[in-house]
């Protein structure tokens, strides 16, 4: 005889919820192996070389980013759409740009365009304090829910135009861009501490050059260039118009 009971506030037999349970610790088990595969076969052969870089790409569970739909394609080596015409970044990609700014673990991190979350997520991992800015509040909400039921609790999170970065708690030891810009914003350069790193996507509306800039001193930057990309627009007053 089966004992009914609530299962997640529905009615199942004992039978039943142990098998929703092991069914999700296999999936789970099936994502973790996917993301030692992603480190593995997409960024390590492309010349990642950031253990932590390396380590936080296995962690965090990109599937959760993604709508429910697309989890089996989170782990492959393109993009995917997040709603709002706006996408989450091919790993490769989230790897390149961290890796970029060259985190020790004790930076303040200014991220513009939070999107899904995954970048923040990242940077939330290698970072001491991440503050991330999203100019559609819809993605900044869904995004800042599903980073809280992760455990995150050193990020910060504002509705606002990026362009602008957040001057409030500046300066930053790294500013990282997840859009493409037709130019460097001034107040991103502002807001950049001595020795920073600002990582951007600059070029136009088609396509554009990862490029890296560091503060040497208060008025003099070094520039590296890290290849071609192509991102969604960086919209906002120093930005592309909408």
């Amino acid at each position: 005889m089966h004992h009914s009971f609530v299962c997640d506030k529905i009615f199942f037999t004992r039978s039943t919820c142990l098998l929703i349970t092991a069914k999700g610790h296999r999936m789970e088990a099936d994502f973790s192996v996917a993301r030692e595969r992603m480190v593995k076969t997409q960024l390590i052969p492309r010349g990642i070389k950031d253990r932590r870089v390396l380590a936080a790409m296995k962690k965090v569970p990109r599937h959760r980013f993604v709508e429910e739909a697309l989890w089996r394609e989170a782990y492959n080596d393109h993009p995917l759409p997040i709603g709002q015409k706006q996408t989450i970044s091919q790993p490769y990609i989230v790897a390149l740009m961290t890796e970029a700014l060259e985190l020790s673990g004790n930076e303040k991190t200014l991220e513009i365009g939070t999107g899904s979350g995954y970048q923040t997520a990242i940077l939330a991992e290698l970072s001491q304090k991440v503050f991330t800015v999203e100019r559609i509040r819809q993605l900044m909400t869904t995004a800042r829910n599903t980073l809280a039921e992760l455990g995150y609790t050193n990020i910060l999170f504002k509705a606002f135009d990026g362009t602008l970065g957040w001057d409030e708690y500046a300066p930053y030891d790294a500013i990282i861009v997840t859009a493409g810009a037709p130019k460097i914003p001034e107040p991103l350069l502002e807001q950049l501490a001595e020795g920073g790193r600002l990582v951007i996507p600059v070029g136009n509306r088609f396509s554009q050059e990862m490029i890296r800039v560091t503060r040497k001193e208060k008025e003099v930057f070094t520039r590296k260039e890290f290849g071609g990309c192509r991102f969604v627009d960086l919209i906002g007053v120093h930005g592309w118009k909408p």
